[in-house]
């Protein structure tokens, strides 16, 4: 088991990576002074069939009884709608704000859960149990937990960081191939940001993620998790350096949102780091060399180089309402080589335009 400790100014707390930790749920959570009488786990409906009696387990073996809130599943779900339908039941269940919620299963169960147990109450106790790759490596680290509004991804949102976080790579087995490699969008962010030993460990093993290889998978989801949790610590609340985790959101967030959420957020945000990268090089910060490579990883994975067909005017209308917009121009993180990004402020709408159309779909 791979432990990362999460140092923050508020609070710090553990991330536990490893085989079988939903069995031991009772024992992290006591072991994070969080085990009381009660828990509520929020999931969706097909994780829920899948893990939620074993987590039940995992807690009653520690004492603690708990009661499941299943939401349908899909991004469609991280509305003010569902969050109001879940506070209505966490009054009926009678959860105080001792009471932990347990997000189980991906991006968008962390994302509902962990906002629901930001604002119920003023915050009641949170801990992440993701169950996908992208949210194991990435999404429940951080503290970011928002909900959609309009077509406006992420619009409502806070930070709220989890108490503990388990990450039981067990659970990806149980994954489809189009889950796994959704996810592998946002490792592939981190090792082209910050790490090109790992960049290049993906090249020599992305045949072995794919065959679902569990030491693999551990290695890579333990060395993306390390690497956000260390830029979350320098910069809690996205004030500066953590800018540089955006790299593929911006265009990737804008094609989420045209698609109306049927382009899922990681092959959305592959997309947007080929955009990306191919603006860096535009603008001759990122050799013509890494380029290739960047794209050809992202090729072998699986995951989209191009925008489908969607309305261009859409695409850019939204980036207008991109949170780094000002004066016409985009703050973006951009790559300056395998390993390493910068921030460049003023990024004009028009260049962005211009590589967009050029990566349109034929």
């Amino acid at each position: 088991m791979n432990t990362i400790d999460v140092k923050l100014s508020t609070q710090s707390y553990q991330i536990r990576i490893g085989t079988g930790l939903i069995e031991q749920a009772g024992v992290l959570l006591r072991q994070s002074g969080l085990m009381g009488e009660k828990a509520v786990i929020i999931t969706d409906t097909t994780v829920g069939g899948l893990y939620s009696k074993r987590l039940q387990e995992g807690l009653d073996s520690g004492g603690c009884k708990s009661t499941v809130l299943e939401v349908p599943e899909g991004e469609g779900q991280k509305s003010l709608e569902s969050a109001g339908k879940l506070y209505h039941e966490l009054t009926r269940q009678y959860v105080d704000r001792t009471t932990p919620i347990l997000a189980l299963g991906g991006g968008v169960i962390g994302d509902l859960a962990g906002f629901v147990a930001a604002t119920y109450m003023r915050g009641v106790p949170l801990v992440q149990v993701p169950t996908t790759v992208l949210a194991q490596g990435d999404s429940s680290i951080g503290g970011k937990v928002a909900i959609n509004n309009g077509n406006i991804k992420n619009i409502i949102g806070t930070f709220y960081h989890p108490r503990i976080t388990i990450s039981d790579v067990s659970t990806l087995r149980t994954l489809s191939n189009r889950i796994v490699i959704d996810g592998l969008s946002e490792v592939i962010k981190h090792s082209i940001i910050l790490d090109g030993r790992l960049f290049t460990f993906l090249e020599q093993n992305i045949d072995n993620v794919m065959n679902f290889n569990m030491d693999v998978l551990e290695n890579i989801i333990s060395r993306s998790a390390r690497i956000k949790a260390g830029i979350v610590e320098k910069d809690e609340l996205d004030l500066g350096i953590r800018n540089i985790l955006n790299f593929g959101h911006t265009v990737g967030h804008a094609v989420e949102s045209a698609s109306n959420m049927k382009v899922w957020h990681g092959e959305a945000v592959a997309i947007g780091m080929i955009a990306e990268a191919r603006i860096s090089n535009k603008l001759n910060i990122l050799p013509g060399i890494d380029l290739k490579r960047i794209q050809s990883l992202v090729e072998k994975a699986g995951l989209p180089v191009v925008i489908p067909s969607l309305d261009m005017a859409s695409l850019v209308n939204i980036m207008k309402h991109d949170k780094k917009r000002a004066l016409g121009k985009l703050k973006m993180a951009l790559p300056k080589s395998i390993g390493e990004a910068v921030i460049v402020d003023n990024v004009d709408l028009e260049l962005i335009k211009e590589v967009l159309k050029r990566n349109e779909k034929p």
